[in-house]
């Protein structure tokens, strides 16, 4: 039996300083025609999730409400407040939708963002 494995190449995308962010609000980056929500809760803590909210398809993730559940940071749609996960992208108001999640890194103040090609 013959296996094939495809190969998934990641890359780091530079978004912006750290210092740009300010904490409890998310702002865009963007990637070609990839728009990506970047939250910072605290210092050296940031999201990123994709700017499309799972429900509409409306880009305005990074104007949702950010909270908590427990120790969990959340992010509710500014639309129709379906709260989703940061870390995870799991809804928890909707368990028939998710939020596409993708790690981060603080590099020399810069935050950067894991792509897959």
């Amino acid at each position: 039996m013959t296996s094939t494995a495809t190969a998934t190449t990641t890359t780091w995308l530079t978004a912006c300083d750290l210092d740009e962010l300010e904490p409890g609000w998310g702002e865009v980056a963007l990637h070609g025609d990839r728009q990506i929500a970047l939250v910072r809760l605290r210092a050296d803590e940031v999201y990123a999730v994709d700017h499309l909210d799972p429900h509409t398809g409306a880009p305005v993730m990074a104007r949702g409400i950010v909270g908590s559940r427990g120790e969990r940071p959340t992010i509710a749609s500014p639309l129709h407040k379906e709260v989703y996960d940061l870390g995870t992208g799991e809804c928890f108001t909707d368990a028939t939708l998710a939020l596409r999640t993708y790690r981060t890194r603080i590099v020399g103040g810069m935050i950067e963002v894991e792509l897959d090609r």
